[in-house]
C-alpha cells in the first residue's frame, strides 16, 4: 500500500522526458489506497472517491527531483483485453472499461512499472496503470473472473487497451469541484491539473516549479500537514540525491 507524497521520493528511480502513444495498449495491476490519501501528483483527497490509477514510471515523466509528473491529471479509458499470467490466458466475455485519473507514481521497483526508453515491463509493455482497487469507486465484482476453472478470482495482472479522454465528461469525478485540482497549501510543490488534454489545460514539467493547479474545490490538508510534507520531501531528496 502507498501513501503520502513524500514516501515516494525514497523510490524514484530518474527518467527523462520520454513520450507515449495517446492510445495504445499496457498492462494494469491494482493496489490499495485509503480514502483522502494525497498521493504523489497532490490531487485532492476528493478525488480518492473516483477510479484512480498510479501510472509506471517511465510514462509518468517526473525527472525524479520532483513528486509530480507530466501524467498527472489525465485520464484514461482502459479496457480489459485478456489475463497473460494464468493457464489458459483468461478472455473476458463481456469485457469492462473503466476511466481513470492518474494521482499517482507507480515506482519502477515493481517489475510491472519498471519500463526503461529500451526495455518494455515484464509483460512486454511500456505503460502500466497500477489501479487503485478495492475502492470505494469501483465495485468489489469489478473484474471479470472464472473461479470455478481457475480456483481464484483476482487475476492480478492484465492487458489492456487504453485511450487518453478528456476527464470533464468521461471520468465520474470531472464534474465535482472538490476531486479536482492540487491542494491548495503545498504551492508549486504538488501539480494536478484538472483537466489536461482540454483546451487550454496545463500539463505538468518533469521538474519544479509547478504551475498553480489548486481550485476552489481543492481543500488544503489539515493545518500544519502541509508544512510537514514539504519539510519530509526536502529530508527525503537530500538523503536520496
Amino acid at each position: 500500500m502507498r501513501f503520502l507524497l513524500a514516501s515516494f521520493l525514497a523510490w524514484f528511480t530518474v527518467v527523462y522526458a520520454w513520450t507515449y502513444a495517446e492510445n495504445g495498449v499496457a498492462t494494469m495491476t491494482h493496489y490499495t489506497m485509503n480514502v483522502g490519501t494525497i498521493a504523489a501528483c497532490g490531487c485532492t483527497g476528493g478525488s480518492t472517491y473516483y477510479p484512480t490509477a498510479a501510472l509506471s514510471s517511465l510514462a509518468y515523466g517526473s525527472d525524479g527531483s520532483v513528486g509530480f509528473g507530466p501524467s498527472c491529471g489525465r485520464c484514461f479509458n482502459l479496457t480489459l483485453l485478456n489475463t497473460f499470467l494464468s493457464t489458459p490466458p483468461f478472455y473476458p466475455n463481456p469485457t469492462k472499461s473503466i476511466v481513470v485519473k492518474v494521482t499517482d507514481l507507480c515506482p519502477s521497483v515493481s517489475g510491472w512499472c519498471d519500463a526503461t526508453e529500451s526495455k518494455p515491463n515484464d509483460g512486454g509493455a511500456w505503460l502500466n496503470f497500477d489501479l487503485v482497487w478495492p475502492s470505494i469507486a469501483i465495485p468489489e465484482d469489478w473484474f471479470p473472473h472464472d473461479e470455478s476453472f481457475y480456483g481464484y478470482k483476482d487475476f492480478g495482472v492484465w492487458n489492456v487497451s487504453y485511450q487518453s479522454v478528456l476527464c470533464a465528461d468521461n471520468w465520474a469525478g470531472g464534474h465535482d469541484p472538490a476531486a479536482l485540482g492540487s491542494v491548495n497549501n503545498l504551492g508549486d510543490s504538488v501539480c494536478c491539473p484538472a483537466d489536461p488534454l482540454a483546451p487550454n489545460g496545463t500539463i505538468c514539467p518533469s521538474s519544479g516549479p509547478a504551475p498553480d493547479t489548486g481550485t476552489s474545490g481543492a481543500p488544503e490538508l489539515v493545518p500544519g500537514v502541509g508544512i510537514w510534507i514539504a519539510t519530509f520531501i526536502a529530508v527525503s531528496m537530500a538523503i536520496y540525491f
